[in-house]
């Protein structure tokens, strides 16, 4: 009998983890993680020495430090006096409003030129045709430059709104285009009992997100109704009023109201200002990704066997019906993998903001910022830990949306 101590009994186990198939991957992926672990500690211990050494030790507390500086497009409170912490809040609030605007931006130009590249209208085709291979080869900082260059040298500036008889007028009395950029009319709140303007947007918010539950139950019915009679209720109504009322009656009684832009002094004042910085780099970043899109949009759509768009037309469905219902929503499994890169290749782009003076987070923390306080470690350290938490938290939604949209197999 062989003792539960035998030697030979822990070298055959030994020799088992590497022998066998079922224990082998696993066996070499916990040596691959412990010599990625050894060499991670390895590097970054000896970093850390070497900063030691040179009387560079790593610290944050320069955030809460008086920043300095201005920023012109700000979506928070700030000023001079704010902390460094606060630039950088603000510059990551513009890096995703540019960003957000656009990917949705970019997703309406390549889908609408995805399409028109395979109509067969010979011209509108070729239009469609020249434009993605126009601006998707050439660099986007190019673009960006162009834009706003055009923009500054095009629009009037502020002093020509100004006279009895004025070189430029305001669009409606309430848009003013000027080479600074764009002034629109404002919202805010009159009523005493909605004064903190960032809780009223999230109260909005939370309105509209019950609107979207909402429709998205009165649709579940009607597709349920559909299944079992063959006629799909008409429930347009019941959706245009569940988005409308709710939101117009919250705004009614939170008092909104609009504040117009004036021309005072130098410059317009009130309402909201769009800066011609921030048009330049939306504009440039949606037309150059959205030509990227548009072929992704066109190998998608022929994938689908045309077989689908004959059974369409014979059913009775015209061209543009076929497009919505039938087409599209199939080549969604081939349009959505890719659509992920490019909505994470504009996100990144926007660091070129910096080349128009927008205030984005790489022109605050690290531009301003690192060159006032010396902390470039620290502030390139914050600046790939933000690119890499808004890439994934993309990636991951992005992902989840094409599992929900995949063909289901059995």
């Amino acid at each position: 009998m062989t003792s539960m101590t035998d030697p030979h009994r822990g070298q055959f186990r030994l020799s088992m983890l590497f022998n066998d198939t079922r224990y082998r991957s696993l066996t070499y992926q916990a040596i691959a993680a412990i010599v990625l672990a050894l060499a991670i500690w390895y590097l970054g211990n000896n970093l850390l020495q070497n900063l030691r050494t040179a009387g560079l030790n790593i610290s944050f507390g320069f955030l809460g430090d008086p920043a300095g500086y201005d920023i012109s497009q700000r979506l928070v409170e700030y000023d001079s006096q704010s902390s460094h912490s606060r630039a950088a809040i603000v510059g990551i609030l513009n890096t995703l409003l540019v960003s957000f605007l656009a990917c949705v931006t970019a997703t309406i130009f390549g889908v609408v030129a995805g399409v028109l590249r395979l109509s067969n209208n010979w011209l509108v085709s070729k239009l469609m045709s020249v434009y993605v291979e126009i601006f998707r080869n050439i660099p986007v900082l190019i673009w960006i430059i162009i834009i706003f260059t055009i923009m500054t040298a095009v629009m009037p500036a502020p002093r020509a709104f100004r006279g009895d008889t004025p070189e430029a007028t305001m669009l409606l009395d309430m848009f003013a285009f000027t080479n600074r950029g764009v002034y629109t009319p404002g919202p805010y709140f009159t009523s005493p009992f909605f004064a903190n303007p960032f809780l009223n947007w999230v109260l909005v918010l939370a309105v509209l997100a019950g609107s979207l539950f909402a429709t998205r139950r009165v649709a579940h019915w009607a597709t349920g109704v559909q299944e079992q009679s063959g006629v799909r209720p008409t429930t347009w109504y019941f959706t245009l009023g569940l988005w409308v009322v709710p939101v117009g009656l919250l705004l009614l009684v939170m008092g909104l109201a609009w504040e117009i832009p004036e021309l005072k002094g130098f410059n317009f004042k009130g309402g909201i200002k769009v800066g011609g910085a921030l048009i330049a780099l939306w504009f440039a970043l949606s037309i150059y990704t959205g030509a990227f899109i548009a072929e992704n949009v066109r190998a998608g759509i022929q994938a689908i066997s045309k077989g689908q768009t004959e059974a369409a037309g014979a059913l009775g469905l015209r061209p543009r019906r076929t497009m919505n219902l039938v087409v599209l929503p199939q080549a969604l499994r081939v349009i959505i993998p890719p659509l992920i890169s490019h909505y994470l290749n504009i996100t990144k782009n926007s660091s070129l903001a910096i080349a128009v003076g927008y205030a984005d987070v790489t022109a605050t923390l690290g531009g301003i910022t690192l060159n006032q306080t010396g902390r470039a470690i620290e502030c390139v350290l914050l600046l790939m830990a933000f690119y890499l938490t808004i890439s994934l938290l993309i990636s991951v939604g992005m992902n989840f949306y094409n599992k929900s949209v995949k063909l289901k197999e059995r």
